[in-house]
């Protein structure tokens, strides 16, 4: 029975859109978690989606009506818009965990925050260097280019048309590998310069035996270590405008390997 021209296929094509949109933003780690109310989430997801269905959802009358074609159908949303959030996620996970290694490698390790977003406790050089990747994500634009790559990927995958195969899994994987390999190149700087300090501590300490090593060495490491944190911030930026730069032709690849 139609209503206003609403027919139950159209409620659907709605619904797969709504599921699509939905999962991208709140698994976004810049706006999921508590910060932003639930109210002003949602509201959001509904203003998307309906700029996004009318134009870029197939036609009703291609769904199936079969329940258990729907149900997989509305999985293969999910799916889809947690890969998208997924790549978007692996940048700034990669920055958080090169965060840690650096903070623990200063002594921070017991000086903790909890992150506002994620409601986990992280170390503060972990939380500081995750704020500065969200704002310089922001500043290039990263946020347009997301919603282009929402955009494009109902034209490379359309409601109902997603094939997770074996390439698409090897291919997130392959990318969150070098999502750890990011890690370590951005602790690199100060995980070098705080070990030839421990050495130099070290020798010290064998050539003057009297003298405090460890009373020296704690401010001395913090000092060394945030004045190469500061050499991070350009790397941080490098790799995140090479990230934004990428990000279209690495999702518009994996779509095409999830279209069949």
């Amino acid at each position: 029975m139609e209503f206003l021209g609403i027919t139950p296929d159209t409620v659907l094509s709605f619904l797969l859109t709504l599921f699509r949109v939905s999962v991208v933003l709140f698994m976004l780690p810049f706006y999921g978690g508590s910060t932003i109310p639930n109210t002003i989430k949602a509201a959001m997801t509904l203003v998307l989606t309906l700029a996004f269905w009318p134009h870029l959802s197939l036609p009703g009358e291609q769904f199936p009506a079969h329940p258990v074609s729907i149900i997989l159908m509305i999985l293969g949303e999910a799916a889809m818009g947690l890969t998208l959030a997924l790549i978007v996620h692996f940048i700034f996970a990669a920055v958080q965990t090169g965060g840690q290694i650096i903070g623990f490698q200063m002594g921070f390790a017991m000086v903790n925050v909890v992150d506002p977003i994620t409601g986990t406790s992280e170390a503060i050089t972990a939380h500081f260097l995750w704020m500065v990747t969200m704002l310089t994500f922001l500043t290039l634009g990263g946020h347009l280019y997301l919603l282009h790559a929402v955009t494009r990927s109902f034209d490379l995958v359309p409601p109902g048309t997603l094939f997770v195969t074996p390439a698409v899994a090897g291919r997130v994987m392959e990318f969150s590998a070098q999502m750890f390999i990011l890690a370590v190149r951005i602790a690199a700087p100060v995980m070098v310069s705080l070990f030839l300090v421990d050495l130099g501590l070290a020798l010290v300490s064998r050539a003057a035996p009297q003298m405090n090593v460890l009373f020296v060495g704690f401010p001395l490491k913090i000092g060394v270590g945030f004045f190469f944190l500061g050499l991070v911030f350009t790397l941080i930026s490098d790799y995140m405008g090479d990230f934004v730069r990428e990000f279209p032709f690495i999702f518009f690849d994996l779509m095409r390997l999830a279209g069949g």
